[in-house]
């Protein structure tokens, strides 16, 4: 299910490998591994590592970039929704902070769409010339293929929406977020190179890996764009939530499109800038309204003994002194016993 040099399967299995290597150097925070978790952790390896990236490539194959673009810039919607069914994002109607986080998600796709869709005027900036984009798609597209890809692109959506909402269910309970990387890689490792040997069967060329683009795809798309990635939002999403953290995914093409015109000199159009300040706009509202969701901090974890390892949780106490309210986070000690 390849063709002319596509190999997504392989390439997602590489790209875990890859991250597996990065988190592997980290083994200074141990948390307590029950079966609930361990089942998370597995959920999490396979909706975004292999379900989402694989559905998302193929998708991508049988109808065109523009398409797989607008589809994933749908991903702050679908995960706000999924926020709110699950009562893990808190929403009052009557709450103006609550209406901005709602209308800025909504503005925020709408920007993303057309900085997608919509082009109009070539604008002429310093250094930039304007070659033309070389993500053409052929035009001989058959309606089947359009629908298959249509269907892989909004699994793949899904299942990405998912993984955010339920790497922040499983950070309350195994606050460790290096290590839970390290995990949803080891699995993804494991997951991906099964899928990647069941549809890639009888091709054993295609694992062959060389000094070219490819390696350098499957260095960085593993390190950089998954590895790192994972981490750093699994540390904003433990105090922020899933919703804050995908709301700024669309801020990706605004990015893409900077440095495009001016590394690549690709053209920039009127449409990419309007869409860019309607985003920003929109993030800004977003970012507004969440601002006093968490007043307070999370609790800290403190790292005792390796031959002891456990981990105490500060409980958040209200003093009255005078008339001055202080709020302070006394550590319980545990005695230990042998």
């Amino acid at each position: 299910m390849h063709a002319d040099g596509e190999v997504q399967f392989p390439l997602s299995f590489f790209e875990q490998e890859f991250e597996l290597m990065f988190h592997c150097f980290n083994r200074k925070v141990r948390v307590k591994m029950t079966f609930s978790i361990f089942m998370k952790i597995v959920a999490l390896s396979l909706l975004e590592p292999v379900i989402d990236q694989n559905l998302y490539f193929l998708g991508m194959k049988y109808t065109t970039a523009t398409f797989a673009a607008a589809m994933s810039n749908m991903l702050p919607a679908i995960t706000f929704i999924m926020a709110c069914i699950l009562r893990i994002e808190k929403i009052n109607i009557k709450s103006i902070r609550s209406e901005a986080k709602i209308v800025g998600t909504i503005i925020t796709v709408a920007g993303a769409m057309v900085m997608t869709l919509l082009k109009g005027p070539i604008l002429h900036f310093f250094g930039t010339h304007g070659n033309i984009n070389h993500n053409q798609q052929n035009g001989g597209t058959n309606l089947q293929h359009v629908i298959k890809g249509s269907i892989m692109i909004t699994i793949g959506c899904f299942s990405w929406a998912g993984f955010m909402v339920l790497q922040s269910i499983t950070l309350e309970a195994y606050p460790a977020e290096l290590s839970l990387t390290a995990w949803i890689c080891l699995l993804g490792t494991v997951e991906g190179g099964i899928v990647a040997l069941v549809m890639e069967r009888g091709n054993p060329s295609i694992w062959s890996l060389t000094w070219d683009t490819r390696l350098l795809a499957a260095v960085y798309s593993g390190v950089v764009c998954s590895g790192l990635a994972y981490y750093i939002q699994g540390v904003v999403m433990r105090t922020r939530g899933p919703v804050f953290v995908t709301a700024f995914s669309p801020l990706c093409m605004v990015i893409v499109a900077i440095l495009g015109s001016f590394i690549l000199s690709e053209q920039m159009f009127l449409g990419r800038v309007i869409g860019a300040i309607i985003i920003i706009f929109g993030l800004y509202l977003v970012v507004w309204g969440k601002s006093k969701d968490y007043n307070s901090p999370r609790p800290i974890i403190k790292e005792l003994s390796p031959n002891n390892a456990e981990h105490v949780l500060p409980t958040k106490q209200i003093v009255e002194e005078g008339n001055v309210i202080k709020e302070h986070f006394p550590i319980i000690a545990r005695d230990e016993q042998v």
